[in-house]
């Protein structure tokens, strides 16, 4: 059965979800996928332990717990911020002018897809596709769809977002 005395430091609500999706998978290793969404519903996201706690239940080497995590954008292996930005980037509004909004945030705000501000206020996503072309450039506010601004419409809403009123 399962081990409440683990090594690792996951939190017993967390536990008991990941123990009962492995065990309803007798176990199985090929249950991987499903068990890291069952760990990120309880916590929001993967830590460090909850990938070595998996990996030691379904015994298979924590490099390939950790290889499904990153390779997956479901995943995240830090907390989410408040509030997220999405960035599409796919042709049509890569060749509107997202890319100098990606930039745009690095320079201004240090901040890079799949990172989130330090205070947690904002996660930012690159997205390759949200599938609004004809409204090019999109980005996405808390699953609010914008599109068909300028550059400098969109730095200017993300500000808003931010708190930053320069």
């Amino acid at each position: 059965m399962c081990d409440n005395h683990s090594r690792h430091s996951v939190d017993t609500r967390q536990r008991q979800a990941i123990d009962r999706t492995i065990h309803r998978h007798d176990f199985r290793p090929d249950a991987l996928i499903e068990t890291l969404h069952t760990a990120q519903e309880t916590l929001g996201y993967l830590d460090r332990d909850t990938l070595a706690y998996i990996a030691e239940k379904l015994k298979i080497p924590p490099a390939r717990v950790f290889g499904v995590a990153t390779f997956y954008n479901h995943f995240r292996l830090k907390p989410k911020g408040n509030h997220t930005l999405a960035v599409c980037t796919g042709t049509a509004c890569h060749v509107k002018g997202n890319d100098q909004i990606l930039a745009w945030l690095g320079e201004q705000y240090h901040l890079r897809p799949g990172e989130t501000t330090p205070d947690n206020h904002l996660s930012l996503v690159e997205v390759r596709c949200v599938g609004a072309c004809a409204l090019a450039p999109v980005i996405v506010s808390d699953g609010e769809l914008i599109g068909k601004k300028n550059f400098d419409e969109a730095i200017r809403l993300i500000k808003e977002w931010i708190g930053d009123a320069t």
